[in-house]
């Protein structure tokens, strides 16, 4: 226990400070604006400051580190059954002490500058392509009051769409077809955008070895394997074992355990929603590709005979789950052993490849 210990409650501009001694005894409560926050910690000794991993924890954690101070981040939503009676800021504050104390809640490791960086770039790609997916459903919707019927598919039905309206005869009134045009427009900016954004983390992940070698894994691309650098750095050494490291994608089921009795339920979902859809996706990609493959006589084996496998004795979906949990444990061996998973004939492709690349 260190001399002094402070669990700060975070606010855009109001920072709740409660101080404790060395036996966990609260002696100090503060109520500070951003600037009086600053100066606080500049004049005091502090040994240890406690804070909930929410938004812009990482900063303020980077922050006091540099003046020396030793920073625990704790997970939210293991903090939240520490609070007592009602919930204010104080009794917020408080309960990060007695979280504290809790030697089963593993802190949250502080990011860096460049890894938020990196993460800011997948929320703005993620952003313009729900932009994206939402112009080109309501341009459908469109059509479709008209009698127009545009084949399933997005960069298809772009196509579509854009032959449609410049279609002199078509069905679509005079009146509705220059806005539509200008979604059209949109959509081809988005696409752009997108496209410099993968072209970003392309260039990234070139300067990044982690990033190099979990593209030799089946199933994982380039974003898949910005976000896993950015999210962990490229280390996993504070992670216990590979199931560990998947339960930390929500990819391991739900346990409902009493006495003798034991059932496994749906995988918990729990973590972080954006990795775990990558990691699905990939697993789904190379099903199907595996799938192919067997259809064709080619041979298929490793992780992709091991998936149909398990596609054989369940369904399409569970085998997608229980691959994606593979796939994540595939990543913490190779990121731990620093070694690639399969030959590297695949990275050149994967590396250079761009969803949204622009037609001349």
């Amino acid at each position: 226990m260190h001399a002094t210990t402070v669990a700060v409650d975070l606010a855009k501009s109001v920072f709740q400070l409660v101080v404790a001694d060395e036996h966990w005894r609260i002696t100090e409560t503060q109520r500070l604006t951003r600037t009086q926050f600053e100066r606080w910690f500049v004049n005091r000794s502090v040994g240890l400051v406690v804070m909930e991993s929410c938004g812009s924890a990482h900063h303020w954690a980077r922050w006091l580190n540099s003046l020396g101070i030793e920073v625990r981040l704790l997970p939210a939503q293991y903090t939240r059954a520490y609070v007592r009676r009602n919930k204010t800021d104080a009794t917020d504050a408080a309960a990060l002490l007695e979280a504290a104390r809790a030697a089963d809640i593993r802190p949250v490791r502080v990011k860096s500058v460049e890894q938020q960086a990196l993460q800011g770039l997948h929320r703005i790609r993620s952003l313009w392509m729900g932009t994206r997916t939402s112009r080109i459903n309501a341009l459908r919707g469109f059509l479709r009051e008209f009698g127009i019927a545009i084949p399933v598919g997005a960069r298809t039905g772009v196509e579509a769409i854009s032959r449609v309206l410049a279609d002199p005869n078509t069905a679509v009134p005079e009146l509705i077809r220059g806005s539509a045009r200008l979604l059209v427009e949109e959509i081809r900016l988005l696409e752009a955008r997108i496209a410099q954004v993968e072209r970003e983390l392309a260039a990234a992940a070139r300067l990044s070895p982690a990033c190099t070698t979990l593209l030799s894994i089946p199933g994982i691309g380039l974003l898949t394997a910005t976000a896993l650098v950015a999210a962990t750095s490229g280390d996993v050494s504070h992670f216990q074992d590979a199931r560990h490291f998947a339960s930390w994608f929500g990819l391991t089921p739900r346990e409902f355990s009493s006495g003798n009795s034991r059932y496994l339920g749906r995988i918990s979902k729990k973590g972080d929603r954006y990795l775990r859809m990558l990691l699905t996706h990939g697993a789904r990609s190379v099903l199907r590709a595996a799938k192919m493959a067997e259809g064709a006589g080619k041979e298929v084996c490793g992780v992709r005979r091991w998936a149909l496998e398990v596609q054989g004795r369940t369904n399409h979906n569970k085998a997608a789950c229980a691959l994606a949990n593979k796939l994540a444990r595939i990543c913490y061996a190779t990121l731990r052993d620093k070694s690639a998973f399969d030959e590297n004939s695949r990275l050149s492709k994967k590396m250079n490849r761009q969803a949204f690349v622009m037609p001349a």
